[in-house]
């Protein structure tokens, strides 16, 4: 329980800092949203106009008032009106997340997959060349921008073999191309992790005691080498959720889809403000969970920790 709650409490500590650091790099940005939306001259807004639009959004507030009265909306779960559309940023919010969390679920769970194939094929594949070639992949696939990936994809798929369609598309087949290029580059880095993890399992003296029952290759790999391998992995994979969302962002605007990357990229465009800090917040919330079950799900997946937490269990009660 202890452990549990220190976990939580360095939760709470992230998303604190995160808020303020968003808050006060954007306050730092010169000009506010307020202008960006109505500064323009073909508006034929006076100064006098142009203030008192300011008053009303609380732009004329200090710093700490406005970062106070920020903070105390969002704890309420008041993330205020985006400057440029005037719309509630939680209806913004609710009417594109759903799209972005489908998007970076499919992309993680085919990240993992590519990953997984990857790393197992260049350790256990038939054929040196065939190992040595599935190794090479994975620092290939770290090189390549996501946006480059988008296009390329876009330009084989649908233009050279049109295999998929970009203009009058079902709902799944709208998913191929974009969750393809949210997953390549993931499964790079959790390729890499796996790999090294099955090397360094592989030389375990447990697994030579396996194989020298007589265990098949099969065997060792399924229940002996992978379970052990896959725990660093899935501590990379929690951590690499959150660049799938930043990643989003640019994947949204590729393939012009709606989710939280298009408001995010309309929002810095246009210096909206409210919008951008509920979308740090969001993001942040879903990265420091997502950290948390790992950390959470830690012990419960490998014996070893149970054992080291008990000792310090046991001594706490004498």
């Amino acid at each position: 329980m202890l452990y549990v709650l220190r976990r939580a409490g360095q939760a709470v500590l992230v998303l604190v800092l995160a808020y303020t650091a968003a808050y006060v790099l954007l306050a730092a940005l010169p000009g506010d949203a307020v202008l960006a939306r109505y500064g323009n001259p073909d508006l034929g807004l006076t100064p006098e106009q142009l203030e008192a639009i300011r008053v009303a959004y609380g732009a004329d507030q200090p710093l700490i008032v406005r970062y106070l009265d920020s903070a105390a909306a969002f704890l309420r779960g008041d993330f205020g009106y985006s400057v440029q559309s005037g719309a509630a940023v939680s209806d913004l919010i609710a009417a594109n997340l759903p799209d972005t969390l489908v998007l970076a679920v499919a992309g993680l769970a085919v990240a993992i997959f590519l990953a997984v194939v990857i790393a197992f094929t260049a350790t256990y594949g038939k054929g040196a060349w065939l190992r040595r070639l599935f190794r090479t992949i994975p620092p290939f696939f770290v090189s390549l921008p996501v946006f480059w990936i988008g296009i390329i994809l876009i330009q084989i798929f649908s233009f050279q073999l049109r295999l998929v369609p970009t203009i009058g598309a079902s709902e799944l087949q709208s998913l191929i191309l974009p969750v393809a290029t949210l997953a390549i580059p993931i499964a790079a880095p959790l390729a890499q992790v796996l790999m090294r993890s099955i090397d360094e399992v592989r030389d375990q003296p447990f697994v030579t005691v396996v194989r020298a029952r007589g265990a098949s290759t099969a065997w060792l790999l399924w229940r002996n080498v992978a379970r052990n391998a896959l725990l660093p992995t899935l501590t990379m994979a929690g951590l690499l959720f959150g660049e799938l969302v930043g990643g989003a962002v640019v994947t949204e605007a590729v393939f012009a889809r709606n989710g939280i990357g298009q408001i995010t990229a309309q929002a810095v465009a246009n210096r909206d403000t409210p919008v951008l800090l509920a979308v740090v917040l969001i993001t942040t919330v879903t990265f420091v969970v997502i950290n948390l079950v790992v950390d959470l799900l830690y012990p419960v997946l490998d014996a070893r920790l149970r054992r080291a937490q008990a000792p310090a269990r046991k001594g706490a009660v004498r």
